[in-house]
């Protein structure tokens, strides 16, 4: 099944409503103008209001990108997928959740 490749464009929040800012590496290959997520690039989470029942604040910081294409490689790492495995962590790299997408491209599609 293919999956989107994420870009700079990608537009992401963690369960809680709080937005991801996607970091790429890399700018040789654009994908409707935005460079494509490569293999250790990041997405970063600021201003996540949760907290856990004992009132110790738990937000996420980051979102887990574990998707990786096998086949297509950029400057010898893999593109990173939109993959229904995406969850955000805390601090503590406690998961958190479902990364919830808004916005994501559609035209270059990977296994």
């Amino acid at each position: 099944m293919p999956f989107p490749i994420h870009t700079l464009a990608t537009q992401a929040n963690c369960p809680h409503g709080a937005k991801a800012t996607f970091i790429a590496t890399s700018s040789k290959v654009l994908i409707e103008g935005a460079p494509a997520m490569l293999e250790g690039d990041q997405a970063m989470i600021a201003g996540c209001p949760f907290t856990v029942p004992t009132g110790k604040p738990q937000p996420c910081i980051k979102a887990k990108l574990e998707m990786k294409a096998q086949k297509v490689r950029i400057e010898g790492k893999g593109v990173i997928l939109q993959g229904p495995a995406d969850l955000c962590e805390s601090a503590e790299q406690i998961p958190q959740g479902p990364v919830t997408y808004a916005t994501v491209q559609t035209k270059v599609l990977v296994t």
